[in-house]
């Protein structure tokens, strides 16, 4: 463990680690002489944000598999009932003479292997729908498989720069096989395509899935990529093992408009949005994005609009918004036959956690989870997003 470089080295190999989960490891490291209790570790590397225990369970997973250890093995991070932590594997330290006041040797970064970006390490390919239209799809990190469906405003390749996808990538990935890929008209698929309905996305979907030569795999729908992930889960059910819905619904809002004013608000909502996208109105663009993420910041507003520029046309943004809302899994979603996590916001601004208790209530064998966030999109910085790798972690290897 180099902590002036924050990196992880095994076997000379770079270990990507979630910077978080590495502050953690390094705290235990540095204090390998006593027990660490739960609320030092949570005080040292999550400050003053509230976090609750799920969040530092996470993280010591993520570290433990780091280092090679387990929470049944405890060789190198040992549970002390009660009371805390404390990393008791075998430690060498290595003394560097200091350097321009850095305490590091000036050739030692240069000759060093630097460790692949998210970007960097993962493979995309493409392989083409019945209809002809490419379809951009790519792996990243090892072990079992995930599959995520394809959701709008997504770009495999700058996602991995971007604030907004980054660290979804980086915990999806995480001891996994990530395969992910741009839906039609979006991203690095192809922009112009014969049509853009429902049932394109859901081949789309069957389309990569044979491109990559998966079996049986669990299947993550973000969004309105929830309904796809539903759908595909009914049509092939020997193949998805496990079904993840995030921020998902079963209907979109013009079908499951169920007064008139709700019909009204659902009319106006597409139209405001049809002249934004086609104008590329700033206004309206970060007004959609807030919808997105109310808690986020000014400058992740910004990143946000910037990013969904670079995603797709006007005109395809325009398509999509129109197609979402004629979205209905709903006559569908009981056939599901898979174990099933269903996790929203519970507070969600751009889509209700009505329709997440919806889908659950369809569902067979499904679970809620509601987190503490308003936020469609998940950030980083808040807690919501340790609870939801905590559960996501927890439901993948039951």
């Amino acid at each position: 463990m180099d902590p002036l470089r924050h990196q992880l080295r095994r076997a000379g190999a770079a270990v990507h680690v979630e910077p978080r989960a590495l502050d953690l490891l390094l705290h235990l490291v540095r204090h390998r002489d006593r027990v660490v209790t739960k609320n030092e570790l949570l005080d040292q590397v999550w400050g003053n944000r509230f976090v609750s225990e799920a969040a530092l369970t996470t993280g010591l997973r993520t570290a433990r598999l780091a280092v090679g250890d387990t929470g049944s093995q405890q060789q190198m991070i040992r549970t002390v009932h009660r009371r805390g932590y404390q990393f008791v594997g075998p430690t060498t330290v290595l003394e560097v003479g200091p350097t321009a006041g850095t305490g590091r040797d000036p050739g030692a970064e240069s000759s060093r292997p630097k460790p692949l970006t998210g970007a960097e390490s993962q493979t995309i390919r493409f392989c083409n729908a019945d209809d002809g239209t490419g379809i951009a799809y790519a792996t990243s990190g090892s072990g079992p498989p995930l599959l995520k469906a394809a959701n709008w405003m997504t770009h495999l390749d700058l996602e991995w720069s971007t604030p907004v996808w980054s660290h979804w990538l980086n915990g999806l990935a995480r001891d996994r096989q990530l395969i992910r890929y741009d839906e039609r008209g979006c991203g690095l698929s192809d922009w112009v395509a014969p049509s853009y309905t429902f049932d394109d996305w859901v081949d789309d979907l069957e389309t990569v899935v044979d491109a990559v030569g998966l079996d049986r795999f669990p299947l993550l729908g973000v969004s309105q990529g929830g309904a796809v992930a539903v759908a595909y889960a009914v049509r092939r059910p020997e193949r998805v093992s496990r079904l993840i819905l995030a921020g998902a619904y079963a209907r979109g809002r013009r079908v499951r408009a169920g007064s008139v004013a709700e019909v009204h608000a659902a009319a106006l909502d597409l139209s405001l949005a049809r002249v934004g996208w086609l104008h590329q109105d700033p206004g309206f663009l970060r007004v959609f994005a807030s919808q997105f993420l109310p808690d986020g910041t000014p400058e992740e507003w910004q990143e946000f609009t910037a990013f969904q520029r670079q995603t797709t046309s006007p005109e395809n943004g325009v398509r999509f918004l129109e197609e979402f809302a004629r979205i209905d899994v709903s006559d569908i979603a009981h056939r599901v036959q898979c174990p099933t996590l269903i996790i929203h916001s519970r507070d969600d601004a751009r889509v209700p956690a009505a329709q997440a208790r919806e889908l659950a209530a369809l569902i067979p064998d499904s679970q809620l989870v509601l987190l503490n966030s308003r936020n469609h999109l998940l950030t980083a910085a808040e807690p919501a997003w340790d609870e939801f790798l905590f559960h996501l972690d927890e439901f993948l290897i039951e």
